[in-house]
C-alpha cells in the first residue's frame, strides 16, 4: 500500500511547514544574520540610484567635477559592501540550513524505525525515500533562501514604493496599486499549484518505487524474459510523472508570464509620464533617471515571487507528505510503566492468543495455548497459511497480539521494553535479509560486542565456513540484500547471526528449507547443542527438522489442534502424518537429487583420471 495521502486543501501544507519551526530555533540567530545581510545588499542596491540622481542633478547639471568623485567612491563603496553581504548570506546559509536538514533527516529515519512492521508492509519504499530526500532539499531551500528573499522582496517593494512616492507621488500611487493585481495573481496560482505540486512529489515516489523493485528483482526479471513487462510498467508511471510535471510547469509559466508583464508595462507608464512630468518641470532629470532605475530594480522581485512561491508551495507540500510520516503513532513501543528484562529463564507461553493483521478483517491466530519450559524446543507443524510465521511473529513483538497475550517468565511482554525484549530473544527469517556490508558486520548485526571466537562459533554451528574461501574473508562486502550468495549462504549467515549471542529465547522461522540435505543435517547437529539450553520455536516443515524438537505442536486454522511428541502426533493425528508425508515426498526427491549428483561427480573424477593416465 501507498503511503500517498488525498489532495491537500489550500494552507494545509504550510501549517505543517510552519510545524518545521523547532527545527528552526537553534538556528535563529544565524537566520537573523542572513536576513541583515540581504537587507543590507538589497539597500545597497537601491542606494546606487540615487548617487546617480545626486550626480545628474548637482554636478552633472552645473558642469561640475569636484564632486563626481565623492559620489563615485560612494558608490564603488556601495558595491563592495553588497558582495561582501552576499559572501555572508550565502555563507551562513550553507552550513546551518544543511545541519537542519541533516537534523530532520535523522529524526523521520529514527522514526521509521520505529514504526511496526505492519507499516513497513504497506508503506511504498520509494515514497519513504523521495520523503528522506528530494523532499527536505525542498523544504531546506525554500528555509534557507525562499522564505529570507520573499520577506526581502516585499520589504524591497515597500522601500521603493515610499522613495517613488516622495520623488514623485503620482507615478509612485501607480506603482503601489500595481501591488493588487500581483496579490489577486498569487490567491489563485497558490490554489492550483499545490495540488499539481502534491500530485508530482507523489508520483516522483511511485516512480521510485518502481526502479527500487526493479533493481532488487532484476534477477526474476532476466530469468523471466520480462524486461519489456518491467520496462513498460515504469514507462507507464514515468509518463504520468511527466504528464503532471507539465501541468505544474503550464500553471507556473502562466503565472511567470503574466508576472512578467507587470514591469514593463509599469516601465512603460514611468517613462511616458515621467517624461511628461520633465517637460512640464514638475520632475527634475536625475529624479526620472532615479525613478527609472528603481522601478527597474522592482522587475526582479516581482518576476522572483513565483519562483519563491512555487518552492513555497512544493515545501509547504513536502513538509506535509513529511508529517504523514511523523504523525504515524507506532503501534508496537514501550508502553508507560515498561521495564527493562533482567535474567530470564526462558518459559514461553502463549495466553488464549488471537491475532489479525492490520486492516484486515480476519483473525490468523485464534485462542492459541501454548508453553514452551525453559530450554525446550518446540515444532510448529501445519499446512500453508496455518499461521506459523505469525506466530513466530509474535513473540519478538514484531506485531502485537489483537487479544489474549504473551508471557517470558511469567510477565506479559508488553509490560517489558523493546530493547530487552529483543536482547533476550533472537529470530531467523525464511527468508533471510542481509546488508550491503562485511560478513562480520552482517553477523554481529545484533551482538556488535561479540569476540572472534564467538563468531567462529557461530559459524561453525551454521555450516557457514564458506565465508572464509571468500575473497577478503569475514571482511568481504557481499552487497546488497546478499544476492551475490546462494540462497543457502544467505539462510546460513541469518541461522548464525541469530545464534551469536545465545539467546535465551530462539525463534526459527523455518532457517533450512534453502538447504541441501547433507548440509542441513551438519547444521541440525550442530543447533542440538545450541538448543540444549535455549527455549526455542521452530517452523518445520521437513521431518528432518521435526526431530530436532522435544514436542511438536499442529496448526491448523490459526488454531493449536494437537501438541505432543513426534511419535505421539505420527501415531495420534491423521493431520499431523499427512503434513509431513507431503513434505517428506521434496525431501525424498532432494536426497536423491544429492545423491545422483555425487554419483555424477564419482564418475567425472573416474574419466578424468583415466583421460591423465
Amino acid at each position: 500500500m501507498s503511503v500517498e495521502q488525498p489532495t491537500p486543501k489550500s494552507g494545509q501544507g504550510f501549517r505543517s511547514l510552519w510545524r518545521l519551526r523547532t527545527y528552526l530555533k537553534p538556528y535563529v540567530g544565524q537566520m537573523l544574520v542572513m536576513g541583515v545581510a540581504a537587507l543590507v545588499t538589497v539597500l545597497a542596491e537601491l542606494a546606487v540610484p540615487l548617487v546617480s540622481a545626486a550626480v545628474i542633478d548637482g554636478p552633472v547639471a552645473r558642469g561640475e567635477t569636484a564632486g563626481l568623485w565623492a559620489l563615485g567612491a560612494l558608490a564603488i563603496a556601495l558595491g563592495i559592501g553588497e558582495a561582501a553581504f552576499g559572501f555572508v548570506r550565502r555563507w551562513v546559509q550553507s552550513f546551518c540550513m544543511l545541519d537542519m536538514e541533516t537534523n530532520i533527516r535523522n529524526d523521520l529515519y529514527a522514526h521509521l524505525q520505529r514504526l511496526p512492521v505492519a507499516y513497513h508492509d504497506r508503506a511504498q519504499t520509494g515514497q519513504l525515500v523521495t520523503r528522506a530526500t528530494s523532499d527536505l532539499t525542498t523544504i531546506r531551500r525554500f528555509l534557507g533562501f525562499g522564505i529570507i528573499f520573499l520577506i526581502v522582496n516585499v520589504t524591497l517593494f515597500v522601500v521603493v514604493t515610499v522613495l517613488l512616492l516622495r520623488l514623485y507621488w503620482p507615478l509612485g500611487l501607480v506603482v503601489a496599486l500595481s501591488a493588487v493585481p500581483v496579490i489577486v495573481l498569487t490567491v489563485r496560482f497558490e490554489r492550483e499549484y499545490i495540488v499539481a505540486s502534491r500530485q508530482c512529489q507523489d508520483l516522483e515516489g511511485d516512480v521510485a518505487t518502481v526502479v527500487e523493485e526493479s533493481a532488487v528483482g532484476i534477477r526474476i526479471i532476466k530469468a523471466l524474459g520480462r524486461r519489456r513487462q518491467i520496462g513498460g510498467r515504469f514507462l507507464r508511471e514515468a509518463g504520468r510523472l511527466r504528464r503532471a510535471s507539465l501541468g505544474k510547469v503550464r500553471i507556473l509559466a502562466k503565472f511567470w508570464s503574466i508576472l512578467d508583464i507587470v514591469p514593463q508595462v509599469l516601465l512603460g507608464i514611468v517613462l511616458l509620464f515621467g517624461a511628461l512630468a520633465v517637460a512640464a518641470g514638475d520632475l527634475s532629470l536625475g529624479s526620472l533617471v532615479a525613478f527609472v532605475a528603481l522601478v527597474v530594480m522592482l522587475a526582479w522581485p516581482i518576476e522572483a515571487l513565483g519562483w519563491i512561491l512555487a518552492i513555497g508551495q512544493e515545501s509547504a507540500t513536502a513538509a506535509d507528505r513529511l508529517y504523514d510520516v511523523f504523525d504515524t503513532e507506532p503501534a508496537v513501543q514501550d508502553l508507560p510503566g515498561s521495564v527493562d528484562l533482567g535474567d530470564v529463564q526462558g518459559r514461553l507461553r502463549f495466553e488464549a492468543v488471537s491475532f489479525r493483521f492490520p486492516g484486515s478483517v480476519e483473525d490468523v491466530l485464534r485462542d492459541v495455548d501454548l508453553t514452551i519450559e525453559p530450554g525446550e524446543t518446540v515444532a510448529l507443524v501445519g499446512a500453508t497459511g496455518s499461521g506459523k510465521t505469525a506466530l513466530t511473529a509474535l513473540v519478538p513483538r514484531l506485531y502485537d497480539v489483537t487479544a489474549g497475550r504473551i508471557t517470558l517468565d511469567g510477565t506479559d511482554i508488553r509490560d517489558v521494553t523493546l530493547s530487552s525484549l529483543r536482547r533476550v530473544v533472537a529470530t531467523a527469517f525464511e527468508d533471510p535479509t542481509l546488508f550491503s556490508a562485511s560478513v562480520r558486520e552482517n553477523l554481529a548485526l545484533g551482538r556488535i560486542d561479540a569476540t572472534d571466537a564467538e563468531i567462529a562459533e557461530a559459524i561453525d554451528i551454521s555450516q557457514a565456513g564458506f565465508v572464509h574461501e571468500l575473497p577478503w574473508g569475514l571482511a568481504t562486502r557481499i552487497g546488497e540484500q546478499g544476492l551475490s550468495l546462494s540462497g543457502g549462504q544467505r539462510q546460513r549467515l541469518a541461522l548464525a547471526r541469530a545464534v551469536l549471542g545465545r539467546p535465551r529465547v530462539l525463534v526459527l522461522d523455518d532457517p533450512l528449507s534453502a538447504l541441501d540435505v547433507y548440509t542441513e543435517g551438519l547444521v541440525e547437529e550442530a543447533l542440538r547443542r545450541v538448543l540444549a539450553t535455549t527455549t526455542a520455536l521452530v517452523v518445520a516443515h521437513r521431518p528432518s527438522t521435526v526431530l530436532l524438537a522435544d514436542r511438536v505442536a499442529l496448526l491448523e486454522n490459526g488454531r493449536i489442534i494437537a501438541v505432543g511428541t513426534h511419535t505421539e502426533l505420527l501415531d495420534g493425528v491423521p493431520a499431523y502424518r499427512q503434513i509431513l508425508s507431503a513434505d517428506a515426498l521434496p525431501d525424498a526427491e532432494a536426497a536423491d537429487n544429492a545423491a545422483d549428483a555425487d554419483l555424477d561427480e564419482d564418475l567425472d573424477s573416474e574419466v578424468q583420471v583415466g583421460a591423465s593416465r
